[in-house]
């Protein structure tokens, strides 16, 4: 059950024509009033022909014009407005029972408390089956103003017992973090525009993908206005910087005036001091260029990042709350990540990864203050992509989404072990799409390696050491329909000097297996990742260090171990390895 406060209206005639009215499609059936703070005498011009909607209007209004006459300055904004509304699954109340709700509502919301004689008028209108709506004028019979500061968490609360006591759909507590709903002008001007999204959504993902472009708030706003954003920046005497507002281009008022959103109206985490706290760490930054390991492509120096999220995201998940803040960092970094991984991403996964980046927002907000600067080394992998000036290759790119996945799973856990219910289902559907955006990335770099798997024999060997490193997965692996892939990989991997082995034992250790879908396929994105350079050969560097030593222009690079060429033929060789 959702209870949604609208703004402090003016005109209760206005509104009770709305409620009395045929909608704006035809949707109002039947109006009529189920309850209201004084049901005796009260006009209802759904079940009294000779009621009108300004002597209701008049009736409600009478303590509002009582304090207006008596006081100067007169009470404007005195309409109180509050749909409540059902979940669709949910059975349909009775007007008694709808009755008893909006008593609830308004005892807590403050305006009518219990056994309060002098409180606010209000009634409940009906005219659909699943939701009515509170109208209430904020003067009491005594001529004060009600309290309702907070009243939407009160409101909130009161829904949760409400959907228990009546059987309902259970919705999570609020917690302040969620976006804010758009409004019905907002969505009315959306669908007259032709437009996608509303302006605050709009400017909400334009922001959030700036972010990983940008070092500091001042450095934002220049991008955003050079992205076509219309920026307000407000600033002290001394020209720091205080504030921001953004604009969509070209919407603007009756008057003509570019329409400006705050930045906190726009996402609960996108307030200047939280941008700050954000964007300027204090860590001093190379540029990327010169800090990146040129042996090592971006796409892979991120998904080495991911261990540390992963390792930190584990560890505090039962933990007694030290590591919260450096959690909360990790996210927030994991989200710039999502977002530049799909600037970056082939054509068809883009909309999944767009997707996931949205649905991840709320992931990174919760009420736990973050310290970004524990997360330094994952933002800057992210930050390394927007200026790598190659796209990844197709095993790079499912190896980091696969790293994504068992990042946002954790995540979901963390969110779920610290009791953030809406964190946790926001990570849910990021988890869908990155899934889904996994699978289309891996499926082309599958096709191939199952092309050139190992000949029967030799596939045996490799699946002894699957049992041998995973035994209590080996049989799930092995029934896998990636497993030919996979034994492809171990291959590829012992050729170039790995022991499949320690490298599948390895593997295991960083990703639960019991939790996957495909246990095969994350083992494959991992040993594509950490199996991608030949594997030290100790002999090899030993020649290199005597000849080094005795004949200082010598080298052995012919000595080292080379990975097998793209078309290797592994039916050729294997079945037996020395020594075993």
């Amino acid at each position: 059950m959702i209870a949604a406060i609208k703004p402090a209206g003016t005109k209760t005639r206005g509104l009770l024509a709305y409620l009395y009215g045929p909608g704006r499609h035809d949707e109002h059936l039947d109006p009529h009033i189920v309850a209201a703070f004084a049901l005796l005498g009260m006009p209802d011009p759904g079940r009294d022909e000779h009621a009108t909607l300004s002597a209701l209007a008049r009736h409600l209004d009478a303590p509002v014009a009582l304090r207006n006459s008596e006081f100067g300055k007169p009470v404007t904004d005195h309409v109180w407005h509050c749909p409540v509304r059902a979940a669709p699954e949910d059975r349909h109340l009775s007007d008694t029972e709808w009755g008893e709700i909006a008593q609830r509502i308004v005892s807590a919301a403050g305006i009518a408390p219990e056994g309060d004689d002098l409180a606010c008028r209000w009634i409940a209108v009906r005219h659909a089956p699943d939701h009515i709506h509170i109208l209430a004028t904020t003067v009491r019979e005594d001529g004060r103003r009600p309290k309702l500061h907070d009243s939407g968490l009160r409101v909130g609360d009161a829904c949760r017992r409400i959907e228990e006591d009546y059987g309902l759909r259970r919705l999570h507590k609020g917690d302040r973090t969620a976006a804010r709903r758009p409004t019905q002008a907002e969505m009315h001007k959306t669908e007259r525009l032709g437009w996608q999204q509303t302006s605050r959504q709009w400017l909400e993902q334009r922001i959030r993908a700036a972010l990983p472009h940008v070092r500091d708030t001042e450095e934002l706003l220049s991008y955003l206005q050079s992205d076509g954003l219309a920026i307000k920046a407000r600033r002290g005497p001394s020209g720091d910087l205080l504030g921001y507002s953004a604009g969509r281009p070209d919407e603007v008022n009756k008057q003509g005036e570019q329409i400006y959103h705050p930045g906190g109206k726009i996402a609960p985490d996108l307030t200047l001091p939280k941008l700050h706290a954000r964007l300027e760490t204090g860590t001093p930054e190379e540029h990327p260029t010169a800090r990146r390991d040129r042996s090592t492509s971006p796409w892979h120096q991120a998904t080495d990042a991911l261990d540390t999220l992963h390792d930190h995201l584990h560890a505090t998940t039962t933990d007694d709350g030290d590591g919260d803040a450096q959690a909360q960092a990790h996210l927030a970094a994991l989200g710039e990540l999502i977002e530049v991984t799909a600037q970056g991403a082939p054509a068809p996964l883009v909309a999944d990864l767009h997707a996931a980046s949205r649905a991840f927002a709320h992931v990174q907000r919760s009420r736990i203050r973050a310290d970004h600067r524990a997360a330094d080394a994952l933002r800057l992998a992210a930050r390394d992509i927007v200026h790598t000036a190659t796209g990844p290759d197709g095993s790079a790119l499912a190896a980091l989404l696969a790293a994504m996945v068992w990042a946002t799973i954790l995540a979901g856990r963390w969110h779920e072990a610290k009791g953030h219910a809406h964190q946790a289902e926001a990570a849910h559907r990021t988890l869908q799409h990155l899934q889904a955006a996994t699978d289309q990335a891996l499926a082309p770099t599958l096709v191939a390696l199952e092309r050139r798997q190992p000949r029967e024999d030799a596939r045996r060997t490799l699946a002894n050491d699957v049992r041998a490193a995973v035994p209590d997965h080996a049989e799930r692996i092995l029934a896998d329909p990636t497993w030919p892939a996979l034994a492809t990989t171990l291959a590829d991997a012992e050729a170039g000097g790995h022991k499949p082995h320690q490298l599948l034992k390895e593997a295991a250790a960083k990703r639960e297996l019991h939790t996957a879908r495909q246990p095969a396929r994350v083992l494959l994105t991992r040993l594509q990742h950490t199996a991608r350079n030949p594997a030290p050969n100790r002999r090899a560097e030993a020649a290199r260090r005597r000849s080094t030593t005795w004949t200082p222009h010598a080298t052995t690079e012919a000595n080292a171990p080379q990975p097998p060429p793209p078309g290797t033929d592994h039916t050729q060789h294997r079945g037996h390895r020395p020594g075993r």
